[in-house]
């Protein structure tokens, strides 16, 4: 630090004119000036303790600077600890930055102490000699002077041990550190040159793809076509080297063995090539299958019965009746609303018998998880009738109504009485209401007109005849299951006089009729009968000759269901049983782009019904939400 020669002066000058004003103000006389000579000298060397204090509190006192370093000191000890716990790669304080860092403390101390002694001396009027050294910007004091002294070379604060020996334990820990993680630092560089060697190799193999790609000269469609039918011709002939000396050691050796090998080779390839569009086609399917069920996508909702024997056999939670019922299902043996829902009532009897309840389970409970599996299982074997499901239905609320403080056997016969209660009211008694009602519509000369076949259109008939009511039958009968057929044969046993005719000749016989009667499958909330596919053209056929058309339904086919036509839900049929014999022209559907819609259902509108005939009352199609509400166990 150089001190210039006017900054000198001007302190030295500014001491003796604060002097004379203290003194023009006191009176001059010999005492006065005594005092003031005494007084002068008194703070003289209270000033140069002062400065002398000062110049040693000085080196007490911390700056910025030092507490700066020592905040670094601190910092790179506690990373020299975090180096032993984590990874060695980390900065090390070496012996230069140790060095390095005392030399800062050092030459920060001299300079604050030494500006600080400049202050004193110029508050006590002692100038500062500067003395010429080799470096012009390195102030230099006197021996003498006391303020100089604190802060010479040789001397070292406290500030600075504390840091030169917080340096050397991180410089030795540092160096443990070092030793320890020598290997360490090896395998991490060995990785990272792995690493940096690794992408330039990637980086030249795909070059040396493109050139040799480059090289190559570009194959045309055709003889890649070529090339692939070599390979397959190839690959053809090895199979058949392999599986030639296995056929001759099978024509050696017992029948059951020859069939193994014959079965693997020549099936699989002839799938491959019939179906030509695997995306249309499911896996492991045949092409009949697949092709049938390429529906128009209109219909694509809704369900078909499945004869696929794995849902009967080999399935060890359904019992033997439900199983066999659900076969009858799917080939159709029991048709009719009334037949199914007997037979499925019988199968749950058998059921109910058969249950043990398991261990610490309650009976209800368990048993209703049962009877919903095997639910399940007939749905899948054909779309349950509404009949059935409402049977079901009142099944359900009566296992939730069971006493729990009965024995299981008295709890299986209040179940089984009321399955026989539901059959004998809902059906038998239901059929001989309606029988009783529609009896004093027939008349003598009547000419009753019929569709397809239903149980309880047979039964009033049957009642009539007993009554020994002159009158005849037509049965009108459409194609595929030709269900008036039996109609036809079971009127004819009871001595009833009947004409058989088909639905194409509906408009023919249809001015003879005096009454339509029409069974149903179910009766909807909105009016709508829900019946066999042809009942609807039956009635508008009737409606255009106006000839009453009266629906005979029992209130257990109620139905909570709305529906305006055929397609929001129904029952897809195999569209096969449309097809005659080889001559006809539907024969071969599967080549061509046409796909025969075979529904079950259709819908007829309340307006083509004069009267719903059922064991309430005799109803016009508007009032099935009254029975509904009257009945409210009824429907689903």
């Amino acid at each position: 630090m150089v001190v210039k020669g006017e900054q000198l002066s001007s302190s030295t000058t500014a001491v003796p004119k604060q002097k004379k004003q203290r003194q023009r103000n006191r009176p001059r006389n010999k005492r006065n000036r005594l005092e003031d000579n005494g007084a002068q000298f008194e703070k003289e060397s209270e000033m140069q303790k002062a400065a002398s204090n000062q110049s040693q509190n000085a080196s007490a006192d911390k700056t910025r600077e030092q507490i700066m370093s020592e905040r670094e000191a601190k910092k790179q000890a506690k990373l020299a600890k975090k180096q032993k716990s984590t990874t060695p790669a980390t900065t090390i304080i070496t012996e230069v930055e140790q060095t390095t860092i005392t030399k800062k403390l050092t030459t920060t101390t001299t300079t604050t102490t030494n500006d600080k002694a400049e202050l004193a001396s110029m508050a006590l009027g002692t100038p500062l000699k500067v003395a010429a050294s080799s470096d012009p910007a390195v102030p230099a004091c006197k021996p003498a002077d006391s303020s100089c002294a604190a802060t010479t070379p040789g001397e070292k604060t406290r500030e600075q041990i504390k840091a030169e020996r917080e340096a050397k334990k991180a410089a030795k820990q540092a160096a443990k550190t070092v030793k320890s993680s020598a290997s360490n630092v090896d395998t991490v560089t060995q990785k990272v040159n792995n690493l940096e060697v690794a992408p330039r190799i990637a980086a030249a193999e795909p070059a040396l793809g493109t050139e040799e790609e480059k090289k190559k000269p570009s194959l045309s469609k055709a003889e890649r076509r070529a090339i692939q039918e070599a390979q397959r011709a190839a690959k053809a002939q090895a199979q058949a080297k392999q599986t030639a000396p296995v056929s001759a050691a099978a024509k050696g050796a017992a029948s059951s063995v020859k069939k193994t090998p014959s079965v693997t080779a020549t099936p699989v390839k002839e799938v491959k090539r019939d179906s030509e569009s695997p995306g249309k086609s499911p896996a492991k399917c045949s092409p009949i299958k697949a092709e049938r069920e390429c529906k128009v996508k209109l219909f694509n909702h809704l369900v078909c019965a499945n004869k696929d024997a794995s849902l009967f056999i080999n399935d060890a939670r359904v019992h033997p009746s439900i199983a066999r019922l659900g076969v009858q299902y799917s080939e159709r043996t029991i048709v009719g609303s009334n037949a199914r829902c007997i037979a499925f009532l019988h199968a749950l009897r058998q059921v109910v018998q058969d249950f043990e309840t398991p261990a610490k389970k309650e009976f209800g409970r368990s048993l209703d998880g049962a009877v919903k599996y095997h639910v399940d299982h007939l749905n899948k074997c054909r779309p349950l009738a509404v009949s059935v499901f409402n049977a079901y239905k009142q099944f359900k609320n009566q296992l939730t109504q069971l006493p729990g403080d009965k024995p299981e056997t008295e709890l299986k016969e209040l179940l089984g009485h009321f399955i026989d209660t539901y059959i004998e009211n809902q059906i038998g008694k239901a059929a001989q209401a309606i029988s009783s009602s529609m009896q004093e519509k027939i008349t003598d000369g009547d000419v009753l007109l019929t569709f397809a076949c239903s149980s309880l259109i047979q039964f009033i008939c049957e009642e009539a005849k007993r009554r020994k009511v002159d009158f005849r039958v037509i049965v009108v009968d459409s194609r595929p299951f030709c269900e008036g057929q039996e109609m036809l044969r079971r009127l004819h046993a009871h001595g009833i006089p009947c004409t058989y005719v088909l639905i194409n000749a509906v408009g023919y016989v249809m001015p003879e009729a005096t009454k339509v009667m029409l069974g149903a499958h179910a009766l909807l909330a909105n009016g709508y009968v829900m019946a066999r596919a042809g009942t609807a053209q039956v009635a508008l056929v009737a409606n255009s000759h106006n000839v009453p058309v009266l629906v005979c339904c029992e209130t257990h086919k109620f139905s909570e269901r709305f529906q305006t036509d055929a397609i929001v839900y129904n029952e897809l049929c195999d569209p096969n049983q449309l097809v005659m014999n080889a001559k006809c022209c539907l024969n071969n559907w599967q080549k061509s782009r046409l796909t025969p819609l075979n529904l079950s259902y259709d819908i007829t509108p309340p307006e083509l019904v004069s009267a719903v005939v059922t064991e309430v009352a005799i109803l016009p199609c508007t009032s099935v939400p009254v029975i509904l509400r009257i009945k409210p166990d009824i429907g689903y």
